[in-house]
């Protein structure tokens, strides 16, 4: 299954961020730390073409600590780019890294009155960039939510320190190319759950986790030993979790809904779901 999810509002936003972005400085780019290559999109780099960009790798507190320093090696390369693993819940801690950051990549506009420097935040849905926006201001500017689709239109915001702060609605693109991607998209919860197949989604999400990961699989669910296939862990989570229907059959929408969520939320522990290795080897996990 291809999963793809482009309604109007993204198309008509992203022709809004073309229009404005002649008069921006500085792209801050939001990612998910968890699938930094996957929720990294196209588009961002399309609109914001030479300027300045900060990528923020956000919910490190949920990505696997040995593969996330890996990605901030891998944007690090890439030219004007400075890449920062956070969680943007934070604060403090936010707001300090990202204002120093965007002040030392545009030094000559830093001046409050004189050269604001004009920051424009982008990235696909889900990623937390309302989460950021509320940090970087100190106060609750922007709502926050834990589906995709919150945000709808782009708002300005005014920062200490000279800097004003571009929102914009989350945005995916027509076309995801590899199927991977959009599959990783709608495991991390960037797909709305009402245009994915959950049981499909989850039946990938089981196969690499069992590959990746397969000592978290036992501990959280408490199996004794390891299913041999995607399926047979999920009718495994289904009888752990209360997913069975009358004459003892699994209910997989059910036993997809508690994988996922327990992996949006966290309950599996920090957990990566693809690393700069497997991108070269063309987006698959290979054990």
């Amino acid at each position: 299954m291809a999963v793809n999810w482009y309604p109007g509002h993204m198309n008509k936003a992203r022709k809004e961020m073309k229009k404005v972005m002649p008069r921006v400085d500085l792209v801050i780019e939001v990612m998910d730390a968890r699938i930094p290559f996957s929720s990294e999109n196209p588009t961002v780099k399309e609109l914001r073409e030479d300027r300045p960009c900060i990528k923020i790798l956000n919910k490190n507190d949920l990505a696997d600590p040995k593969i996330t320093p890996l990605w901030l090696d891998y944007y690090e390369q890439e030219r004007g780019v400075k890449a920062v693993a956070l969680s943007c819940t934070h604060r403090a801690h936010v707001r300090g890294k990202i204002l120093e950051l965007a002040r030392k990549l545009l030094p000559h506009r830093n001046d409050e009155f004189l050269k604001p420097i004009r920051a424009m935040i982008m990235g696909v849905p889900n990623v937390g960039k309302s989460t950021l926006i509320n940090a970087l201001a100190g106060r609750s500017v922007a709502k926050v939510g834990d589906e995709p689709a919150v945000t709808k239109q782009q708002q300005k915001i005014y920062l200490e320190g000279g800097i004003v702060l571009s929102d914009t609605p989350g945005i995916l693109w027509p076309r995801m190319g590899s199927a991977d991607f959009g599959y990783r998209l709608a495991v991390s919860g960037a797909v709305k759950n009402t245009a994915i197949e959950f049981e499909d989604v989850a039946l990938y999400a089981a196969d690499y986790f069992l590959k990746a990961y397969p000592e978290v699989m036992l501990t959280r669910y408490k199996l004794k030993q390891l299913p041999g296939s995607d399926l047979a862990l999920l009718e495994e989570i289904g009888r752990k979790r209360g997913g069975l229907r009358p004459g003892g059959r699994v209910d997989l929408h059910k036993a997809s809904e508690v994988l996922l969520n327990d992996y949006r939320s966290g309950a599996l522990g920090r957990v990566s779901l693809e690393s700069p290795a497997m991108i070269a080897e063309g987006g698959e996990f290979h054990g």
